[in-house]
């Protein structure tokens, strides 16, 4: 089905992969960051020298505005969203509840949660064959602390992650018969640079190693799953959370 597929957080990792595994399957793409626009450019410059087609729009995907503004400017340079991928997130401090901020759990619902809401929201009016849209599909990102918990790390963020695998369930039910399917991705430990920015570095190394399948996910490999999900091969499934954590 391939059209406009715009990605949350896609200037680096798991975003990035998508958006560049989506343009080489025939999608015109809106790369999304927030603060690293030289790395979105080089995202976008790389879909280009491939023979894609894509933009780089820059937002807070935790701010309605910022959202809104995103989808006017994808519907005037490529046309109408046709897939999406909520993928932007961030994990917030790393630390037990008791030293948790409030401010801290704000940030991590806004991004994590309340932003899917507000992408897909604006998805749906462009999507849906109620609204004289062709359909489409919708991926939500989700994690395996959605299951693990989070505990004595980030219970914010693994909460915002079991909300988000629940709005997929919910979103897929109520949008059926408007011919878009929802569906989630649940990666496990995937060797991306967002345990260093965590300030863990060795995770990777530690719990990928300790995984049934030995290793650490791949970015590319859940951009695949992501990219599947989209495609007509999973046209019968919606409303589900696939696990990709390797069998942790």
């Amino acid at each position: 089905m391939p059209g406009v597929l715009v990605v949350t957080g896609s200037s680096r990792g798991i975003g990035a992969a998508c958006a560049i595994l989506g343009a080489a399957r025939g999608f015109r793409v809106c790369v999304n960051y927030h603060s690293s626009p030289d790395r979105a450019e080089a995202v976008v410059g790389e879909i280009a020298a491939a023979g894609g087609r894509a933009i780089a729009v820059g937002g807070d995907m935790g701010r309605e505005k910022d959202i809104t503004a995103l989808f006017e400017q994808v519907d005037a340079a490529l046309g109408p969203v046709t897939a999406l991928i909520n993928n932007a997130g961030m994990t917030g401090t790393v630390c037990r509840l008791e030293a948790m901020e409030e401010a801290d759990m704000a940030a991590v619902f806004r991004l994590n949660l309340i932003g899917p809401f507000l992408c897909a929201r604006e998805a749906i009016k462009r999507m849906s064959i109620k609204h004289g849209g062709q359909g489409g599909v919708i991926v939500n990102i989700s994690s395996a602390a959605a299951r693990l918990g989070g505990a004595n790390q980030y219970l914010h963020y693994a909460a915002s992650k079991g909300g988000l695998e629940t709005f997929t369930k919910g979103l897929g039910l109520e949008i059926a018969a408007d011919g878009i399917r929802v569906v989630g991705v649940q990666p496990g430990v995937i060797d991306t640079e967002i345990h260093a920015r965590m300030g863990m570095p060795e995770r990777v190394a530690e719990l990928g190693g300790a995984s049934p399948l030995g290793r650490a996910g791949t970015a590319e490999e859940i951009a695949r799953t992501a990219l599947w999900l989209i495609s007509e091969d999973a046209s019968y499934i919606t409303s589900t959370t696939i696990e990709a954590t390797g069998g942790r």
